[in-house]
């Protein structure tokens, strides 16, 4: 079982909510996400992962919003579970820079970014975030 944890992230511009999307080797877009270290608790490994994934400091995290998915993938012809949680934050400014680990991104409003993500429960989570 592997646990990840990951910030749904947006800034206002215009009066209007971008949402920021990774695009991701595998071909899929999704939220910056990442695993759990030893000792870290979910909310500092989302915030380490964020920085790392996207260059992004200073994200305001919105209380009171704590989702998880869980999931299934194969890696390397074996099953594994997933299980990643996901905080909502806002940022006010600063410039992405994506990591190696992906090969773009991209601020959307809601109806961009609901149809970009790949994936049915990332775009439940951003219907959840959306209404916050």
């Amino acid at each position: 079982m592997e646990n990840s944890a990951g910030i749904i992230i947006y800034k206002e511009e215009a009066g209007e909510r971008l949402y920021l999307l990774l695009h991701y080797p595998q071909g899929h877009w999704d939220f910056p996400k990442g695993h759990i270290e030893a000792g870290e608790s979910e909310l500092d490994a989302a915030i380490r992962e964020t920085r790392e994934e996207t260059g992004l400091k200073g994200v305001e995290i919105i209380e009171g919003f704590n989702e998880a998915m869980e999931y299934f993938y194969y890696r390397d012809g074996e099953k594994s579970f997933k299980r990643v949680v996901f905080f909502l934050g806002r940022v006010k400014g600063g410039e992405v820079k994506v990591s190696h680990e992906h090969i773009g991104y991209e601020w959307l409003n809601y109806a961009k970014a609901y149809e970009r993500l790949t994936f049915q429960s990332a775009k439940e989570l951003l219907d959840k975030a959306a209404s916050r």
